[in-house]
């Protein structure tokens, strides 16, 4: 089943800044296999990107054919762009099973990936692969690496997960990330792709602003934040620090996530969504496994950026230069 809906323009928008122009926001939510996609004439130039919403499991084969089947309806949609959440290849039980199952990115695995990417002639954000690098063999850990593939299914870029999710949250159950992966070195500049400049990032990341503001002022028009969060954080934290991210930098904000119980140990939140820069929510899932569609509009971010240029207002002489331009 498919939902559409229009928002009208932002009120507030308009008066704060007259001269902008606003365009309607399409929000799409569709769970695998809908009958037809309505989408208005005026926006059809405009690039449409795909965030899909998965509940993987120790089953790796089984994880792959629910993701392909969601990204095959993504591609018969239109998008040029499909978004997976963060371990898209599986979820495992402990630390034992996650370092066993995991991969090089020369693996089995992500080859497949770069088939279906092939296949449906789309790019592909792998939002968290479990990859096992080239320091496997002295460190016997992994890396939580966002791996972007083009339509042709080359790898463009990676990003291996700078922030690590060692925590503990009443009733949500001790996270300890670190126990399994290391920490990547360094952010990825941001990479040109059909639907603007992407800025890749994974989950845990997304509490740490300096690294959206560095994107950003590196050129990034689009912050990926592909996760998986918990039940106790994901209702507090999960759309405030989402709309907050978008707005501090003026970027759309995209944001797969995984979704429902996983195996007896784990469950997450979903809630996919897409954040325009303005902070609205321009496009969310529903609950369960499906995918959103939202257009993305650089026209609109550019104005925004100029009737709004809080980069230029920046005061770096008083606070430090937070969040620096990558090098």
């Amino acid at each position: 089943m498919l939902g559409f809906i229009t928002r009208p323009p932002h009120r507030f928008l308009s008066l704060l800044c007259p001269g902008l122009r606003i365009p309607q926001l399409s929000v799409l939510c569709a769970q695998p296999r809908p009958r037809a996609m309505a989408i208005s004439s005026s926006s059809c130039e405009l690039p449409l990107v795909a965030v899909c919403q998965v509940t993987s499991t120790p089953d790796k084969q089984q994880n792959f054919k629910t993701c392909a089947e969601l990204v095959r309806e993504a591609a018969r949609l239109g998008a040029c762009l499909a978004f997976l959440p963060e371990a898209f290849d599986f979820i495992a039980r402990d630390p034992a099973e996650t370092l066993h199952l995991s991969e090089p990115l020369g693996g089995k695995l992500l080859e497949e990936y770069t088939q279906l990417a092939r296949e449906c002639g789309l790019w592909l954000s792998l939002g968290g692969f479990h990859e096992r690098g080239q320091d496997w063999e002295q460190t016997q850990k992994i890396y939580n690496c966002h791996v972007l593939l083009n339509s042709k299914g080359a790898v463009v870029a990676t990003y291996r997960k700078t922030h690590l999710c060692d925590v503990e949250i009443p009733g949500q159950g001790p996270m300890c990330e670190s126990n399994s992966t290391m920490p990547g070195p360094s952010l990825e500049s941001p990479v040109s792709t059909p639907a603007g400049k992407i800025g890749l990032a994974v989950c845990y990341d997304m509490r740490f602003p300096e690294l959206s503001l560095a994107l950003a002022q590196a050129g990034a028009e689009i912050l990926t934040y592909p996760s998986a969060f918990g039940s106790i954080t994901g209702p507090a934290h999960w759309e405030v620090l989402l709309r907050a991210r978008a707005i501090e930098t003026q970027c759309y904000v995209v944001a797969a996530a995984q979704c429902g119980r996983h195996h007896e140990k784990r469950a997450s939140y979903g809630h996919s969504m897409v954040v325009d820069p303005w902070g609205t929510v321009v496009a969310r899932c529903s609950e369960g496994p499906g995918l959103c569609l939202a257009r993305i509009d650089l026209n609109y971010l550019r104005q925004l950026r100029r009737h709004l240029p809080v980069f230029q207002h920046r005061r770096p002489d008083l606070y430090g230069n937070l969040g620096h331009p990558l090098s």
